[in-house]
């Protein structure tokens, strides 16, 4: 059995190594085109910010190693530069030339390549990609031997921004700009907002909405399409990355509508001798069977396991992924799982979601850091997907909550999930049954809510039409439940303060015949003035989810200041 597995990186190792396990006699080349097999791209910021000490933890394996542990023969600067499928050959070439490779079957794992956007000046020296070994000494090289102080990252992704970290911490003033209106794309705008936050607070200017149209070699300098001018001593492009496909469509491989390599669910291209893994494929998303790309490490190495059993006669099927992902966001970490929740409502789901805003552990005990945690789901209570920021205990409700979404939980089975709790640890209510609990309860009509962007939408329409909701008729009646002090300290125009505790006693102010939306510190506060006024007789009553904590991501409003 030949088996030959063009590209060295996550998928194709993974895949070679696998197949050695399956078939002992089974004759394995993988042909890289780069100087290295099997490094951790992922870790290449970590480097670069010396949270890696060492540069040859990033290589995880050599060809040596592969031979030696599992008697692969690995091709380096060697490019499949052909397929010839009916005489099963793959044509080569290397610096000792042209050649050609027989196989019986063929798995590719090419990844992709960084995009770079047409910029005047984009071919100074002066400007990198990160994504090779390579690449990050060629960074590193030129930080060290030429005296820069300032850093622009073009793009906020994920690699932008570990990149951007990382100058943070060498102490380069950095900016980061971003063409679309947030950081971070895929996540919803408020995780983009608290995540500009993050950079900001350590030091970071970020420009979105922008993108870079010059960069000025010889002036250290970068203008950006609003003509802004920024320090350039160096500049990181990461404005994202494109499949691999050349090879795949000259082989007249199905390409697939979203642009990756069209593979079933064995893996399995057009060709049923010739398999498929990582960046360059088009999958199934998990949360709603759409047809997509995950450029993601995790997915990646499984599908090298799959491909690689499947190209040796198995039939293990790979059933899709979420997309789950986390960040280190400088002293925060963001995750997300599933659909954001304005892919959800791209893709026709009748969308709900709920934000809390709770410790990561019990209050009482020290050193609880505020959560931030958003659950999108559907109408019938299906989980769709989740997001969550913090500076502890993110990553453990977002991985609680993919296997949530894989299992097609609902709503009421997150609420009953038994989860671990201690004091130092969690609560005994955890935020993630904190966050199903709101979301029942606004299913079933107990204690309705409005979206923190339709709270922001609101406030904005009450500043600019009247300081007093009660004069006008039109208006919907913003309840202020925060106690004085806070609302002294900044409040929507147009707002009445009812402090929670003084609720009951002042119910008589309150107008009947008008929608009242109640704002709080974080939904907590509101949900329980909620459920005081239904059982008062106020029909048309709704608190904002989030409450202050999430409005304010969405601005777009001022707040007044008390006397």
């Amino acid at each position: 059995m030949k088996l030959v597995i063009i590209g060295g990186v996550a998928a194709g190792a993974t895949a070679a190594a696998r197949a050695r396990r399956l078939d002992e006699n089974a004759e394995i080349t993988i042909l890289e085109k780069g100087p290295y097999v099997s490094f951790a791209n992922c870790g290449l910021p970590y480097r670069l910010s010396g949270d890696i000490q060492k540069r040859s933890s990033l290589i995880l394996q050599t060809p040596e190693g592969f031979f030696s542990r599992y008697r692969v023969k690995v091709l380096l600067k060697t490019e499949a530069v052909a397929i010839d499928r009916e005489a099963k050959l793959v044509k080569l070439r290397s610096p000792e030339g042209e050649s050609s490779l027989p196989y019986d079957a063929l798995i590719l794992a090419q990844g992709g390549t960084p995009f770079t956007p047409s910029v005047e000046g984009v071919d100074s020296p002066n400007v990198f990609n990160l994504w090779t070994i390579p690449d990050m000494d060629a960074v590193n090289n030129y930080i060290k031997d030429n005296n820069v102080g300032s850093a622009i990252v073009v793009g906020g992704g994920f690699i932008g921004l570990e990149t951007a970290e990382a100058f943070i911490k060498r102490g380069l003033d950095t900016s980061i700009v971003e063409l679309t209106d947030q950081l971070m794309p895929p996540a919803d705008p408020e995780f983009g907002a608290l995540i500009a936050q993050a950079f900001e607070s350590a030091g970071a200017s970020v420009y979105t909405k922008r993108s870079l149209v010059k960069i000025d070699y010889e002036a250290r300098e970068a203008v950006l399409s609003d003509g802004t001018k920024l320090k350039a001593d160096l500049v990181l492009m990461s404005a994202g990355v494109r499949p691999n496909l050349e090879l795949a469509k000259s082989a007249q491989l199905v390409i697939g509508k979203s642009g990756g390599l069209q593979v079933d669910e064995y893996l399995r291209t057009s060709d049923p001798s010739i398999f498929a893994a990582g960046d360059m494929v088009e999958l199934t998303r998990r949360a709603d069977n759409a047809k997509v790309r995950i450029p993601l490490a995790g997915p990646a190495n499984r599908q090298g396991r799959i491909a690689a059993t499947n190209a040796l006669g198995g039939a293990m099927r790979y059933a899709g992924a979420l997309g789950t992902s986390v960040f280190k966001a400088v002293d925060h970490t963001f995750a997300q799982t599933g659909l954001s929740e304005k892919a959800a409502l791209a893709a026709d789901f009748k969308v709900r979601a709920v934000h809390v805003h709770k410790g990561h552990h019990a209050g009482y005990y020290p050193g609880a850091k505020e959560l931030s945690l958003k659950l999108i789901y559907d109408e019938d209570g299906r989980l769709l997907g989740a997001q969550a920021f913090g500076e502890a205990g993110v990553e453990k409700r977002i991985d609680v909550l993919a296997v949530a979404i894989a299992a097609k939980m609902k709503l009421s089975d997150l609420a009953e999930l038994d989860l671990a709790y201690a004091p130092p640890y969690s609560s005994a209510n955890d935020p993630l049954q904190m966050a199903a609990f709101a979301a029942q309860n606004d299913l079933s009509g107990y204690s309705s809510f409005i979206s923190p962007a339709k709270g922001a939408a609101l406030a904005a329409c009450a500043g600019s039409a009247s300081q007093d909701p009660a004069e006008n008729a039109s208006a919907v009646y913003l309840l202020d439940v925060r106690t004085f002090g806070e609302y002294c300290k900044g409040h929507v125009a147009g707002s009445v303060n009812v402090p929670l505790d003084e609720l009951r006693d002042r119910i008589s102010e309150l107008p009947h015949e008008k929608e009242i939306v109640i704002l709080s510190v974080n939904g907590f506060e509101g949900h329980i003035a909620s459920r005081i006024l239904r059982q008062k007789g106020f029909a048309k009553v709704a608190y904002v989810t989030g409450g202050m904590k999430s409005m304010r991501l969405f601005g777009g409003f001022g707040e007044a200041e008390g006397e």
